[in-house]
């Protein structure tokens, strides 16, 4: 444990410290030693788990044993789902797209063909799955897979038409090809076009079936190595599915019908249908279609068989959205999805092909969702998805992140948000249910609150890295709905074109529940949380008039006040202030410029609120003689105080949120006293529009160049590179002199030097690196807190640091930190007299003459500096960086102590000992930076944080060394042990006069032996990086090779029981003939022949 004496730092300060520090007063022994606890040996990063849909996915596969479900994107990455909770994350290298994914079915292997014509070999049987090979083709593209069951030989064609065979227990290509010249008639002159189907005969594995795009499609024999029959069609197939009895197989064509073709009918399809197609009545062909991308025929043992299909519909219908068609019988179902088709998986009963197969639910990757639709009952309901995938609902804006939250939390929220959910369901449970749970010990109530564009707020419980939805806010019903397509309509008052009800950020305290909401349309609203439902007949509105700096805009009315503020009376049910000026018009009017006007119309309708988040007060930011108002850029909440404060680049204004009340609204420029040294001159009229980059970094104004279109925080989807610097040139001195207010932090402080005792203050920090104080006087708790008015005082400066400020935190004598005080919570909504009293923490002790009792913890993006109050003198400073600027800092409570952590724009991860900042971890994690992953990045206590990676998913990581230690225990696992169930029973006149499914040892065709080598030109073999791991894994393999050694036996029992008793009864009559052999041997014995 190291100690840092205060003393002996202050006597080695140098002029590189603040200027405007004084030199501090001794104090007493105790309080010059701090013991740090904490040290680099308790940090390590990693990344613990990744929650919400697969962004942009591929390709997708399902074990029907082990009952999990992979999904493939097109950046590489690979989600294995099972039960609720048991997810993973795979990536591959190269980052190619998947294009094709399949299970060794209950081998725990996995299968991955990439665009990059590369096939992977992945080992589940692991935590953490890992490619045990690689092979990576040279000379051809990568078309189409097929692994039959139970086989250790991949089928892969190509796009030149042919088809190589690989051993997926060694990764190496057999010797054996099937070239598309032998496949195809040889009078045919032209080439087939690439495979896009291989798939073996269900009744005879020594047949396959191969689909070539051009509409051909061949019956080659493997063990004659030639073709038996040759079925052509004038459309081109997207894909082929075997009828279960092996005697029939139907195409989809890209005319949007439907061919099935009798094996050994090669002629013509026996049955040709337009799912969708008009028939006409003078039996002509019907319209053509669009595409069956993809059909799929499952029989069932007790009626007619399901065909399933995606696409196929009518061109008439090209508003439609994409449909997934379930024909049963002579009924046929048309279900439509939200997004686009990428795949779809019928799951069925039996793994084996050559059985009825009974198929129970469809599995159907959209483009942003999983739909899984239950077969078995009427209407075909869908099962409740109880994986995290709604993130991206609407797209996310922002997110917050708590850990270590007050336990009773999470139940509260749960319970409120289980009123919320939707009806209609399956009622059955979630057929995906494999895997099993971690067994970690490291619990405790986390969680994560995600803003959105629609208004929308997400409360999710990720405790135990695992992701749960709890409540859902809706921020917009608190707004009248905007009336679009009117022709006489009054022109608008936003100042974003897209999504006005955009979340921007988000203040929230666990401790008292009080939320506070800033969106893109410079609006704020104070909610509470209750149990009971209320119906709010006027919903409670404060319009403020932020104009900046003085010399900014011209105020309507001379006789105005620097700061005006328009309150709106409790009883007035209308945003329009009574008693305005006539001039202010709620709309502009043809001879003058908006003035007074919110940028959206609070609802005057009575407001029936459910229990959760219910409405306190909305604040809106008015329109200033034609100027919009500026976006809020800070945000901060205090129950303990009942205040709310926000900033922008105009200025700052408190709010008392329990007397309705506006105490402050002030510019920048007048936070400065007239000697401060680091006061800024007004800045010139602005007549430019608001910016509305809903997301847009404010952490330095003097840097970071507006969007001058008008677009919301979600029109961005590709969001490019973060690459900036903040010490680039100043692209105007209008923008480097708007000094916005980047942070607040409220606190029990010592707000002056002269100060004895901690009160109520509010810390600010600007962008330009400057710390304010604001000393807050409240009256005392009870009625008197309802009547009279909070003041409010500017103490001035207390230190300049390099860059924007980004946080600040206060640490008590001993190096604790101080928490900002709340009010405890209590339902507001209950009788007068059950309400319990408002009351705030006892107060520290006060300090003693000469001697700091306090540190304050400041973090800009450049520096972070420590200093003692109420002295004023700065102890500790460390420049953080040079080269780049820091995104995100935040002061976290480890399990041994506390820390300072930082992420920069390079992507590196630090942390800093307090008091001392000390160096304790740097990592650069992340070596490109974008946008996305800057405005959402945020630490949490307990050594926890997490970003959003691309627009559908969180990524969660830790830079805990326990954390890391013990995650291993904390994931789920993919792979059981499972039997696999036992083969269909092949009937007494099957097996006597055949038709029973006809084995095939593939062994004796594609082995080295019979097949011969492949050209080493044709394909690389990469082994895995695993190492013994992987050989473990590959070589857990023989359990698979028992259960299928124990299948056989099982299938010979009867003719080996026959084998026995026939060997019985040879031994038997084996032993009666030599008996009776050695007596005749006795009786003639010693007797002549002549005596015979």
């Amino acid at each position: 444990m190291k100690k840092f004496n205060i003393r002996k730092v202050l006597d080695g300060l140098t002029a590189s410290s603040s200027s405007g520090t004084a030199s501090p007063q001794p104090g007493t022994y105790q309080n010059d030693v701090i013991q740090e606890t904490l040290q680099s040996e308790h940090f390590q990063l990693c990344k613990t788990v990744r929650h919400g849909f697969p962004y942009q996915p591929s390709s997708m596969a399902f074990d029907p044993v082990q009952k999990i479900l992979a999904i493939g994107t097109q950046s590489g990455a690979v989600r294995l789902f099972g039960r609720a909770g048991v997810e993973c994350y795979c990536q591959h290298d190269s980052g190619a797209a998947v294009i094709q994914l399949q299970f060794l079915v209950n081998e725990g292997a996995l299968v991955s063909a990439l665009a990059d014509d590369s096939v992977h070999l992945w080992n589940l049987r692991q935590k953490q799955p890992a490619i045990l090979h690689t092979l990576k083709f040279n000379r051809e593209r990568i078309t189409f897979c097929h692994l039959p069951f139970q086989s250790k030989w991949l089928y892969i064609g190509t796009e030149k038409g042919n088809i190589h065979i690989v051993n997926v227990e060694s990764f190496t290509l057999s010797g054996y090809v099937i070239m598309w010249n032998k496949a195809i008639e040889l009078s045919s002159k032209s080439h087939p076009g690439p495979v896009v189907h291989i798939s073996d005969n269900p009744m005879d594995e020594g047949k396959i079936l191969i689909g070539f795009e051009c509409g051909t499609v061949v019956l080659w024999d493997l063990k004659c190595k030639k073709a038996d029959y040759r079925y052509n069609h004038d459309e081109a197939i997207h894909s082929v599915a075997w009828h279960h009895e092996g005697k029939q197989f139907t195409c989809s064509h890209s005319d949007g019908t439907l061919t099935t073709w009798n094996v050994r009918v090669p002629a013509k399809p026996t049955i040709t249908v337009t799912p969708h197609g008009k028939q006409p009545k003078d039996g002509k062909k019907p319209e053509p279609c669009k595409p069956i991308l993809k059909v799929e025929y499952k029989t069932t043992r007790a009626g007619d068989a399901f065909v399933v299909m995606s696409g196929g519909l009518s061109y008439d219908t090209g508003c439609r959205r994409s449909c997934l068609t379930v024909m049963h019988g002579k009924s046929t179902a048309v279900l439509e999805m939200d997004y686009p088709i990428v795949d779809f998986l019928t799951l069925c009963e039996t793994p084996y092909p050559n059985d009825f197969q009974e198929p129970y639910a469809v599995v159907v990757l959209l483009e942003k969702d999983l739909v899984v639709i239950d077969l078995e009952q009427i209407g075909y309901p869908i099962f409740e998805n109880p994986y995290p995938l709604s993130i991206h609902e609407s797209p996310v804006t922002c997110v917050e992140y708590f850990a270590d939250c007050p336990p009773e939390l999470i139940p509260a929220l749960y319970s409120v948000g289980s009123r919320q959910k939707r009806q209609g369901y399956s009622k059955k449970e979630w057929p995906i249910s494999g895997g099993n749970w971690g067994q970690g010990t490291l619990s405790y109530p986390e969680i994560i609150v995600t803003g959105h564009a629609d208004g929308s707020i997400k409360f999710w419980d990720a405790s135990a890295i695992m992701l749960q939805v709890l409540y859902k806010l809706k921020t917009a019903k608190v707004f009248e709905k905007a009336l679009k397509g009117g022709k006489e309509e009054k022109p608008s008052t936003e100042i974003v074109d897209e999504d006005p009800f955009a979340i921007q950020t988000v203040s929230w305290c666990p401790e008292s529940r009080m939320l506070c909401v800033a969106g893109v349309s410079a609006h704020v609203i104070i909610y509470r949380f209750s149990k009971q439902e209320i119906t709010t007949e006027v919903v409670q509105l404060l319009e403020v008039r932020m104009q900046g700096e003085l010399n900014d805009v011209d105020s309507p009315d001379p006789a105005d006040p620097p700061t005006p503020s328009t309150p709106v009376p409790p009883s007035s049910s209308s945003p329009t202030q009574e008693g305005e000026p006539p001039e202010a018009q709620p709309f502009t009017s043809d001879d003058g410029p908006r003035d007074n006007v919110p940028c959206l119309k609070v609802r005057s309708a009575p407001l029936k609120q459910s229990p959760g988040y219910q409405v306190e007060l909305v604040i809106q930011l008015v329109w200033v003689s034609g100027e919009p108002p500026q976006q809020i850029t800070s945000l901060a909440v205090s129950s303990s105080d009942g205040l709310v404060v926000f900033g922008n680049s105009s200025g700052l204004a408190v709010v008392d949120y329990l007397q309705k009340s506006l105490l402050l609204n002030i510019s920048t420029s007048e936070l400065y006293s007239p000697s401060d040294p680091y006061q800024r001159q007004p800045r010139s009229p602005r007549k430019t529009r608001q910016p509305s980059g809903a997301l847009s970094d404010h952490s330095d104004g003097n840097n970071v160049s507006e969007e001058k279109s008008n677009k919301s925080p979600t029109s961005d989807a590709k969001d490019s590179s973060f690459s900036r610097s903040r010490s680039s040139s100043v692209t105007s001195i209008e923008r480097e002199s708007r000094e916005a207010i980047s942070s607040f932090h409220f606190s029990e402080s010592f707000p002056r030097k002269t100060d004895s005792s901690p009160s109520p203050s509010l810390w600010l920090g600007t962008t330009q690196g400057t710390v304010l104080v604001l000393s807050l006087s409240l009256p005392p708790t009870g009625d008197q807190r309802l009547q009279q008015p909070v003041e409010v005082s500017s103490c001035g400066t207390l230190v300049r640091l390099k860059g924007g400020i980004l946080t600040m935190a206060f640490l008590d004598s001993l190096g604790a930190v101080l928490p900002p005080s709340y009010e405890p919570w209590s339902e507001p909504n209950a009788p007068d007299e059950e309400k319990t009293r408002r009351r705030r923490p006892a107060s520290p002790p006060p300090t003693q003459e000469g001697q700091d009792s306090q540190y304050a913890v400041v973090c800009s993006e450049k520096q972070a500096k420590v200093v003692g109050l109420p002295s004023q003198s700065c102890f500790f400073k460390h420049n953080i960086t040079e080269s780049s600027f820091v995104l995100r800092a935040d002061v976290v409570q480890m399990a041994a102590g506390l820390c300072l952590a930082c992420f920069c724009a390079n992507g590196h991860i630090m942390t800093l000992s307090l008091p001392s900042l000390r160096p304790l971890l740097d990592v650069n994690y992340l070596p490109l930076t974008d946008m996305r992953i800057a405005r959402t990045f945020c630490f949490s206590n307990l050594g926890q944080a997490l970003y959003l990676t691309s627009p559908t998913e969180i990524q969660r990581i830790t830079y805990s060394q326990e954390t890391c230690d013990n995650l291993q225990e904390m994931m789920g696992e993919l792979f059981t042990p499972l039997e696999t169930p036992e083969a269909p029973n092949r009937g007494f006149f099957k097996g006597l006069f055949g038709g029973g499914a006809q084995s095939l040892d593939r062994e004796d065709l594609f082995g080295e032996t019979a097949a011969g080598k492949a050209s080493r030109s044709l394909a690389q073999h990469i082994p895995g990086p695993q190492g013994m791991e992987g050989m473990k894994g590959a070589a857990s393999g023989v359990v698979g090779d028992l259960a299928r050694a124990r299948i056989a036996l099982d299938e010979r029992g009867q003719k080996l029981g026959e084998l026995e008793d026939r060997t019985a009864a040879m031994m038997a009559s084996a032993d009666s003939f030599s008996k009776h052999a050695h007596d005749m041997m006795l009786k003639y014995k010693d007797k002549k022949w002549y005596q015979l």
